[in-house]
């Protein structure tokens, strides 16, 4: 903002205004100035009451809940899974240790993990 004009001495109409705290609202005619700054006023065409500060949550729909199968399956793939790959580090799986016993129980892992998400 631009500082005030000064004449010998004395501020500018319009510097007196500014340090008055009118600023734009106050040169205006017709307007008004609200608690919030606003200048004119918000027109709506509520019929309803105002709404209270309180939060109100949302009216909960009908609760999803996932069939008892689909906790069982996650649990028992993820378990199957890890002992999979520890039975593979083991080398107790017939073959020895072997890069398909590895992948067999990081995809039982996943198939859980999948699954998981499926849980409501």
């Amino acid at each position: 903002m631009a500082s005030p004009r000064r004449r010998s001495g004395r501020t500018t109409p319009r510097a007196a205004e500014v340090q008055a705290g009118g600023g734009i609202a106050g040169r205006l005619p017709g307007r008004k100035k609200t608690k919030s700054g606003r200048t004119t006023e918000r027109k709506s065409g509520r019929t309803t009451e105002r709404k209270s500060g309180r939060y109100t949550p949302p009216v909960p729909r009908a609760k999803k809940v996932s069939p008892r199968w689909v906790p069982v399956v996650m649990l028992a793939c993820l378990i199957a899974g890890v002992v999979v790959v520890v039975i593979n580090y083991l080398g107790v799986l017939p073959g020895g240790a072997s890069n398909w016993y590895l992948l067999l129980g990081l995809g039982l892992i996943a198939a859980g993990f999948v699954t998981a998400t499926q849980y409501r």
